[in-house]
């Protein structure tokens, strides 16, 4: 190998040093090693870059604003309630989301599904006290091996296909083909991931380092409409809601203590939530349960429009010493006041009556110009607000699912996954069902910095000669057994999807591997299926797939977390592959 190539594997084995052994995150790792390629003159300026313009990394950006979209109108809170609902423990709930999206994931792109699940299934676990880190990892890998399944459920699927035709003057393999292995993979798959999450530690995304610590005391009322109407609060998923717990309903003015999680919700309930402000936010945007305080209704803000604020009162504030009512609070600074923390202390009376304090740290339904009017004032000494916490636009949902459904169609009709995702990004914003500063906010930079900075590197395998000095030595190990080139061509495509990407390392191994066939005289299809597969999974490093990459930093995830879990799995994958693909295609 060249200098080049040489220098390349070590940048390579750095990164996965710091990934292992640090904190650092990975868009820090990966461009450094971008950057280390390009000051030595090892990738071209355009060849380091070039990840920033990639489809696939443009796809995942673009479609974080069609997830926003269903977030902020409440289709991720139809999706929990229809489709993922209570669970009684972890494994039911891992296995509630892991098959159904497995299934899905045979018929369409993996990464908008998991674009789309994100949101969701962070809602599911806060709603019903379940860990983060538990669920995301399963969710990538779910669709993972549910989309080996058929022709269309990875990328790799199509691009072997294609080759196969053009190259090897080969019939393309029928739609559903693939799940001759695809199938034992998934059922055997699903069940060790279920087993192996167990060793992955309870991990908290960074956010949650900083949710607030101060309690308070929110009441909400329960629609007559509601399909909260007649569950329980378990069922409902309210008796403990993201740290925040009903403390008691006032049930037409007969109060219930001690409220046990079987109690059935009544029409009009009022329930008495105790919790931190960022519960509060999840609690508004539960269909069915609107605020108590019908102040909220008179703003002159669509509720859409506004978000909860929190904000300590100062000596000077005017409304210091009277009540919030005798105050006028809402005509004063068109904000509603939804609760008072004082001092670790529960504040039982209405809100309205209760009398302000220099200290008292209220939680305020506004407009985001309160921010701005009253930030440097000497009414309030802190003001702050709270992410994500305005309400859904249900009355939008519709269109939302609309848009989600064209979006689908017209991805399964043939139009390439970025042209679809771009026109459902563009209908999201010019229909209302979200705004341009929530589009903007929602695209996650470190997962697009990361995607670019991993096709830079794969870039710099390619080019180097990297990759092919590594194929060529491990095609040389196997000698002239069928089974033995078919299992080192398997770990060859595995090893390469992991470190550059799966659609390169298709590319890359498949010219081997029907060179590998023609050589021992066999069919090529039976090495051209291992190509295929092996190429559809990476489970053992967050960068080997474009939906590891995901959910790395909504689980809280660290580097070593995926080796744990995903060393095992590529093993177990491996295995079945290997003893199965020859008995289904002969050589």
């Amino acid at each position: 190998m060249a200098f080049e190539a040489w220098f390349t594997i070590c940048v390579i084995l750095l990164m996965l040093g710091f990934l292992s052994l640090t904190d650092i995150g990975p868009d820090t790792v990966l461009m450094g090693g971008v950057t280390l390629l390009l000051i030595t003159g090892v990738l071209a300026a355009e060849d380091a870059l070039s990840g920033l313009a990639n489809e696939g990394m443009v796809t995942v950006g673009v479609l974080y604003i069609v997830a926003e979209g269903l977030q902020q109108t409440g289709v991720t809170q139809i999706i929990v309630e229809r489709l993922l609902g209570p669970s009684a423990s972890i494994v039911r709930a891992q296995l509630k989301m892991m098959i159904p999206a497995a299934i899905i994931s045979n018929f369409t792109n993996n990464t908008p599904q998991v674009a789309i699940m994100i949101p969701a299934v962070k809602d599911w676990a806060r709603r019903y006290n379940l860990r983060v880190s538990d669920l995301m990892m399963p969710l990538s890998y779910a669709t993972i091996v549910g989309g080996m399944c058929t022709i269309i459920g990875t990328s790799p699927n199509l691009v072997i296909n294609g080759l196969i035709v053009s190259h090897a003057n080969m019939r393309p393999f029928s739609f559903f083909e693939p799940a001759w292995i695809g199938i034992p993979i998934a059922i055997i798959g699903i069940t060790c991931i279920v087993l192996l999450m167990k060793l992955v530690p309870d991990r908290r995304p960074p956010t949650s380092d900083f949710e607030s610590a101060r309690e308070y005391t929110v009441e909400m009322i329960v629609e007559p409409d509601s399909n909260l109407v007649g569950k329980t609060l378990e069922d409902a998923g309210l008796h403990y809601f993201e740290g925040m717990y009903v403390a008691e309903i006032d049930r037409a003015g007969h109060v219930i203590p001690a409220v046990t999680s079987e109690e059935p919700l009544e029409a009009e309930d009022r329930l008495v939530f105790v919790g931190g402000g960022e519960a509060v936010a999840e609690l508004q945007k539960i269909k069915g349960l609107k605020p108590a305080t019908d102040q909220v209704f008179r703003l002159d803000v669509p509720r859409s429009e506004r978000l909860l604020i929190e904000a300590v009162v100062s000596p000077g504030c005017p409304v210091a010493g009277r009540s919030v009512k005798q105050g006028r609070f809402r005509s004063r600074y068109d904000a509603v006041v939804m609760a008072v923390a004082r001092h670790g202390q529960r504040l039982r009376q209405n809100v309205a009556n209760i009398v302000l304090r220099p200290g008292d740290v209220l939680l305020l339904e506004a407009h985001e110009t309160f921010i701005e009017q009253q930030h440097n004032s000497r009414d309030f000494y802190l003001v702050s607000p709270i992410e994500n916490s305005s309400p859904p636009r249900h009355e939008r949902a519709w269109v939302a699912l609309t848009i989600l459904g064209l979006m689908v169609v017209l991805a399964v009709a043939g139009l390439s996954m970025v042209k679809a995702a771009m026109l459902a990004a563009g209908l999201m914003i010019m229909t209302g069902c979200v705004s341009g500063t929530e589009a903007r906010r929602s695209i996650d930079t470190s997962v697009l910095l990361t995607i670019a900075a991993a096709l830079g590197l794969g870039t710099a395998m390619l080019k180097t000669g990297a990759a092919d000095a590594i194929a060529s030595s491990v095609r040389g190990l196997a000698g002239a057994n069928p089974w033995l080139n078919l299992a080192a061509i398997y770990v060859l495509t595995l090893v390469l999807t992991e470190i550059i990407s799966h659609a390169a390392a298709a590319v890359l191994v498949f010219p081997i591997a029907m060179t590998t066939a023609q050589t021992l005289g066999v069919s090529v299809t039976p090495f051209a299926m291992a190509v295929m597969m092996a190429a559809s999974v990476a489970f053992a490093t967050p960068f080997g797939y474009q939906t590891n990459m995901m959910v790395y930093g909504p689980g809280g995830y660290h580097f070593t977390d995926f080796l744990r879990v995903g060393i095992p799995m590529d093993i177990i994958t491996a295995t079945t592959a290997i003893l199965i693909i020859p008995m289904v295609w002969t050589f």
